[in-house]
């Protein structure tokens, strides 16, 4: 593999410490409350509104309050506390009950009573549509109670699975393959921005450009989030000054862009992300979007896009033009860069083979670092694994059981291994489309399994190697991993109890979706669609899934990947376009990518040439500090509408 001049820049951002420390103290703990029971509603209130939450504008509003607690007290918070209260703040965004949310609206959705599935999902994902608990809109009911157990049962799992066989390989592949992990800095450096102290300020940049971004934030946030809310308590409905989730031009240009979902999303977050992402990933999306735009309407004319109408808008367009084309050509392009990165792995491998006494370190342990016993985290990996499998054959038990075991101790350490070598050397994520589902279907097939309860079983695919990015985040701020452990068995309970409590009052404000939801009301049904169609594959007769699979144009989106990959290579051009290339064909909603070009042309030709290098560490800084911005308004909206909607019931 050649060496990327594009992520040449990103590896030498930040030197590893030598100096480590846990920085898990009483703060801590009121930084866990603070997040789960302050930062979560907000978030999820947000995700439903505008389709994104404030997970990293939660980590910096906790940070900015603890560092002036800290200020007013005469002391200072050190790196490795505001690294925690960065890590507490990120597993608390995930906000687990978020997903009892989808399923409530799930089993109740247009979709599922459209393919006849309304009746076959299963109880253990949510209660059936007749349930009283729907129409009270409560998590309160013994309906829920199978859901949330499960639900609670595989969090635990799933926040120890964390250090099991994510943790081993980064000690292969950051201890013995001594790989430069290039996008690790750029996650680390953002952490560190508040760690400068009062006089380090003074003459420092990374509070100067947070401050600019979250002023930034803060004026965008109070139009594009605050001003609808607060209109939308005011008055009947809402008022937008500016489109959310987009603006849809489709029924616009329809006449002379058949088949092509055209359109603008104006949140001005994208413009900050095009800024930080690499340059040419977001050219090849660009360039991707351009052959759609052109691909489509001869696609149309050819009859293949023969499901689109005159008059859909975005959503149905998508959806459609999904169904004739490209849900397989898709395919074909994700297993293009499967192939790319099994190659790249395999060609690195041969180049600079690591000789066995290197493989000591791996039972070698830094006291300093906290490191984790290598065959403890085996063990850990080995059990979570038969936790997942027993889950399984409890839930489904119709589903061939080797299946699950070939999942958890075969697969899943392949794709890891090479996910995180590929992580290591280019920063790139390794994915093996529909893996999962084509297994599925095989079972289906060959040994006779007919239901759809197997698509919300919790099976042990995973994909460890972006684990390994985290854990040498954690190093390079210098953070030892037993501050991480006792972090995370703080954060647990108050994540767990917070995120069931919000979810039962947004629930309780409105229907999920609806128009007090916009983002949820535009974008779920299509979401439904797209998940319930690729269910009907393991129901008996010719689902829908098949109709709409074509190995002809699987072969074609992986011949189109592999032959562009190799073209970039002879002709030594960046590889990050091959992945936002992939990115710009895959037809999903395409509005946000302008913005994200704007951003990228931005950085690159503008601040790039005034500032030099050096733009690499403001533009996660910057971003960092437009989410915080964007946050407190979102919070602030949601605190607006909680105590006035809550008055409101009172008064009657």
């Amino acid at each position: 593999m050649y060496d990327d001049k594009e992520l040449a820049e990103y590896r030498d951002l930040l030197p590893a410490p030598k100096h480590f420390e846990e920085g898990f103290d009483w703060k801590t703990i009121v930084g866990a409350v603070f997040i789960g029971f302050l930062m979560m509603p907000g978030s999820m209130y947000l995700q439903l509104v505008i389709g994104t939450g404030i997970g990293p504008a939660a980590r910096w509003v906790t940070i900015i309050l603890f560092a002036e607690i800290a200020k007013r007290a005469y002391t200072e918070l050190k790196q490795q506390e505001i690294f925690l209260l960065y890590y507490m703040a990120g597993a608390a965004m995930a906000s687990p009950f978020h997903g009892l949310l989808w399923n409530q609206y799930l089993v109740q959705s247009d979709a599922a009573k459209m393919l006849g599935l309304t009746d076959l999902i299963p109880t253990w994902v949510a209660p059936g549509p007749d349930s009283e608990s729907l129409v009270a809109r409560t998590f309160f009911h013994r309906d829920w109670l199978v859901p949330i157990l499960l639900l609670v049962g595989s969090q635990i799992v799933q926040r120890i699975d964390h250090f099991g066989l994510g943790y081993a390989l980064y000690r292969v592949t950051s201890d013995v393959e001594k790989l430069p992990f290039p996008m690790a800095p750029v996650g680390a450096l953002g952490t560190m921005a508040l760690a400068e102290s009062t006089e380090d300020r003074k003459t420092g940049w990374k509070w100067r450009v947070f401050s600019i971004g979250g002023m930034i934030g803060l004026a965008f946030g109070a139009l594009y989030v605050l001003f609808p809310v607060v209109s939308g308590l005011v008055f009947t409905e809402p008022v937008r000054l500016i489109p959310i989730p987009w603006a849809d031009f489709t029924r616009n240009t329809e006449h002379w862009l058949p088949a092509v979902a055209t359109g603008i999303q104006f949140d001005l977050g994208l413009v900050f992300t095009g800024m930080v992402l690499p340059f040419w990933a977001v050219i090849g999306g660009l360039v991707g979007l351009a052959v759609t735009f052109v691909a489509n309407p001869v696609l149309y004319d050819h009859g293949v896009l023969h499901r689109w109408r005159q008059g859909m808008g975005t959503v149905e367009t998508v959806f459609a033009n999904n169904f004739d084309f490209y849900m397989s050509f898709g395919i074909g392009l994700g297993l293009a860069i499967g192939v790319i990165g099994v190659w790249q792995v395999a060609k690195s491998l041969r180049k600079g083979g690591v000789g066995g006494a290197a493989y000591k370190a791996l039972f070698d342990t830094n006291k300093a670092r906290g490191d984790i016993n290598f065959w403890l985290s085996i063990g850990i990996y080995v059990f979570s694994t038969l936790a997942y499998v027993g889950m399984c054959l409890f839930l489904v038990p119709q589903f061939p059981w080797m299946f699950f075991v070939l999942y958890g101790f075969v697969y899943t350490p392949i794709i890891s291994y090479i996910t995180a070598r590929m992580e290591g050397i280019a920063g790139q994520f390794v994915s093996l489309p529909l893996v999962r589902e084509a297994s599925f279907i095989a079972g289906a097939k060959f040994f006779g399994y007919q239901g759809i309860e197997i698509w919300y079983a919790p099976i042990p695919i995973h994909n460890y190697g972006k684990a390994t990015v985290d854990f040498r985040e954690i190093e390079l701020t210098g953070t030892s991993l037993r501050g991480i452990i006792k972090a995370e068995i703080v954060v647990f309970p108050v994540v767990m109890t917070a995120s069931l409590l919000f979810s039962q009052f947004i629930w309780q404000l409105a229907p999920i979706p609806s128009a007090s939801y916009p983002y949820a009301q535009e974008l779920w049904h299509l979401q439904a669609l797209n998940t319930l169609l690729m269910q009907t594959s393991t129901l008996e007769g010719n689902s829908l899934f098949f109709q709409a699979l074509n190995g002809w144009y699987v072969s074609a989106g992986l011949g189109l990947g592999l032959v562009t990959y190799f073209l970039l290579m002879l002709f030594g051009l960046p590889v990050l376009l091959v992945y936002g290339i992939v990115r710009g064909l895959g037809q999903s909603v395409p509005h946000g990518l302008i913005l994200e070009v704007v951003g990228a042309l931005l950085g690159r030709y503008y601040f790039l040439k005034r500032y030099g290098k050096k733009w690499r560490q403001y533009a996660p800084v910057l971003l960092a500090g437009f989410s915080c911005g964007m946050g407190l308004m979102g919070m602030f909206a949601m605190g607006a509408t909680l105590i006035l909607k809550s008055l409101g019931k009172l008064a009657y």
